[in-house]
C-alpha cells in the first residue's frame, strides 16, 4: 500500500492529529535554561534594532509574507550571523521524511542546519510569516510537522523552532515521546516591535546559535 502524503503547506491542525499525537505541555519551564542567556547587545546592535523597529512600525501588520520576511525577519537574521564551520542559514531548503508512515516534504520558510552546498542536520526551524491567520491553519501545525521530520531524520529526542505571525513571536520545543507521540512546549508571545521583546528575541536566537548548533 502506498504511503499517504502531505507537503508541509498543507498541515493544519487536524492533519497534524491524523499523522501522529502531539500533546501541548502547559507550562513554560522548559525554555528557562534556552532563554535565560547571558548575551550583553551591543550599542550598535541595540541602535540596529531601534532602527528595524522604526522603519517597520507602521507597516508590518499589512505586510505580506515576502515583505515581512524582506524588510523585517531576514534583517535580523542576517544580524545574528547564523554562520559557523559546521552550520549555516537556509531559506526555502527542501526536507522531507516519514513520520508514523506518512511521507511529509516541502520547503522550508528557514532552516538552521549543517552542511555547506546543501543542508544535512537541522538544528532550528523559524515558520511562516504571516500577518493574520486563521486556526485551522495555524503555522504552528507546519512548524510541528518539520520539527518532527527533522527528529526523525537527526534520529533525536528534542529540536527547536519558532513561528511568527506579523509583529508576534513564539518559540517551541518539540521532544519524542515515543514511535507515534510527541509533546511540545510553545513560550510566552514576544512582540518584536517592543524594543524590550525584540531585545530578548535578539538574545533568545542567538541562544540558538552558541547553544545548540554543534
Amino acid at each position: 500500500m502506498k504511503k499517504k502524503s502531505y507537503i508541509f503547506s498543507e498541515i493544519s491542525f487536524n492533519i497534524l492529529d491524523e499523522i501522529a499525537y502531539f500533546d501541548q505541555v502547559q507550562n513554560q519551564k522548559i525554555f528557562r535554561e534556552w532563554f535565560n542567556v547571558n548575551y550583553e547587545i551591543s550599542e550598535s546592535d541595540e541602535k540596529f534594532l531601534n532602527i528595524l523597529i522604526k522603519n517597520n512600525f507602521y507597516n508590518i501588520d499589512f505586510y505580506s509574507e515576502l515583505q515581512c520576511k524582506l524588510h523585517f525577519i531576514s534583517p535580523l537574521l542576517n544580524r545574528i550571523n547564523f554562520y559557523g564551520a559546521n552550520y549555516r542559514q537556509w531559506f526555502e531548503a527542501k526536507m522531507q521524511g516519514i513520520i508514523n508512515g506518512y511521507e511529509l516534504s516541502g520547503n522550508l520558510d528557514f532552516m538552521l542546519a549543517s552542511g555547506k552546498r546543501k543542508p544535512k542536520t537541522p538544528y532550528f526551524f523559524i515558520q511562516e510569516y504571516k500577518k493574520s491567520v486563521s486556526i485551522p491553519k495555524h503555522p504552528m501545525g507546519q512548524l510541528l510537522a518539520q520539527m518532527a521530520v527533522a527528529i526523525e531524520n537527526n534520529k533525536g529526542k528534542e529540536m527547536r523552532g519558532a513561528y511568527n505571525i506579523g509583529r508576534f513571536w513564539f518559540f517551541v520545543v518539540l521532544e519524542k515521546i515515543d514511535v507515534s507521540k510527541y509533546k511540545y512546549h510553545e513560550s510566552e508571545s514576544f512582540d518584536s516591535l517592543k524594543i524590550n521583546d525584540l531585545k530578548k528575541i535578539f538574545q533568545i536566537l542567538k541562544a540558538v546559535k552558541y547553544k545548540y548548533c554543534k
